[in-house]
């Protein structure tokens, strides 16, 4: 995703409260032969292919298929979780794709020479290439209260929806991140995942022992304060910990973060507050959190003098943070582990 951004705000906008996220270039028109939707192939899924089916999602809809399907088409970070539990997406739409043809961060381990991409930025969203992947079902994320599917463009939907395939859809707004997780476990298991195997076992006991660690760390220094923020051009966002799946759950086991006040908070709803680049250092912290999506400038492309002088990145105390984490046990231990470690070696700064 670009990191430009727009200046009103969006839903998306908000979400970029989780760490901002920029609108970057004109929405691209559905099935638009220059919407950048690339890849071909399809992935070979572990589910069934007998008896009904039907899972009911957040929304409190029921998805209901005559087979489990197998023709299943993913926003990225779904795909990239699903396929830490061996079920495979034939087409995914999302940030995929970089522009040197690497895999963007939300695309976990999945091989995307494998999929097929409809869409590979906001409101990108190829219909024809859905319709020709006879989609037996819709998969994505939601961020708000409203049920809204995200990454399915809403001036489009009707037509997506027209295509026959249910939807489903697993939300990541206001609860905390064992919640999703669990609930992406339960969509994986329906679509035939073994959620008893022993990798799966493993890797949600490493998640709950770094929820274990990251409780001890943030109890042993309850001074360190954390700030997540996320960087574009003209704007630093600081993210309030309500809302998204991480901080709430990281806030719930002890972590002091930094909280822009719930005035400075209002205009997006409640997400997070702007700040101009003179203005970054309006909070003291000891550990800084960044958005590491592709939508956001990263650390190292920062050239700010006043980001440069803030305590905590003289100090080196900066980490990587997906405010859109991927939802297995295996992808999200490793979150809470570096956030448990950079508050055990944290120096106090601020």
């Amino acid at each position: 995703m670009p990191n430009t951004r727009a200046t009103h705000l969006t839903r998306r906008g908000v979400l970029a409260a989780g760490g901002a996220l920029g609108l970057g270039a004109v929405l691209a028109a559905c099935g638009d032969d220059n919407a950048k939707s690339e890849g071909s192939g399809s992935g070979e899924t572990a589910a069934a292919t007998s008896g009904p089916w039907s899972f009911k999602d957040d929304r409190g809809q029921t998805a209901k298929t005559d087979r489990t399907p197998a023709n299943i088409v993913s926003f990225i970070g779904v795909a990239a979780a699903l396929h830490d539990y061996g079920i495979e997406s034939k087409g995914v739409f999302g940030p995929t794709k970089l522009k040197d043809g690497k895999a963007d961060v939300q695309a976990g381990d999945l091989d995307i020479s494998k999929v097929t991409i409809i869409g590979n930025e906001w409101g990108q969203f190829n219909i024809e290439k859905y319709a020709a992947l006879s989609p037996d079902v819709l998969l994505t994320t939601m961020f708000d209260a409203a049920g809204t599917l995200w990454y399915v463009p809403e001036e489009s939907k009707k037509k997506i929806l027209a295509v026959g395939a249910p939807t489903v859809g697993i939300s990541a707004y206001d609860v905390q991140l064992p919640t999703p997780l669990a609930r992406m476990l339960e969509l994986a298991k329906s679509l035939g995942a073994d959620t008893t195997s022993a990798t799966i076992t493993a890797a949600k006991k490493r998640f709950e022992d770094a929820a274990a660690r990251l409780r001890a760390a943030a109890k042993a220094k309850p001074d360190i304060k954390v700030l997540a923020g996320s960087a574009s051009q003209d704007i630093f966002y600081v993210s309030g910990s309500n809302l998204s799946i991480d901080l709430e759950y990281y806030k719930a086991l002890g972590v002091n973060f930094v909280e822009p006040s719930a005035a400075a908070l209002k205009a997006s709803g409640g997400w997070f507050e702007n700040l101009s680049w003179e203005n970054v250092d309006k909070y003291g912290a000891d550990i800084i959190m960044m958005d590491n999506r592709t939508s956001a400038i990263q650390p190292a492309d920062i050239t700010e003098g006043t980001w440069k002088k803030l305590p905590a990145v003289k100090a080196g105390q900066v980490i990587a943070r997906n405010p859109e984490p991927i939802l297995s046990y295996a992808k999200c231990a490793p979150l809470l582990e570096d956030l448990a470690k950079a508050i055990e070696n944290a120096k106090k700064v601020s």
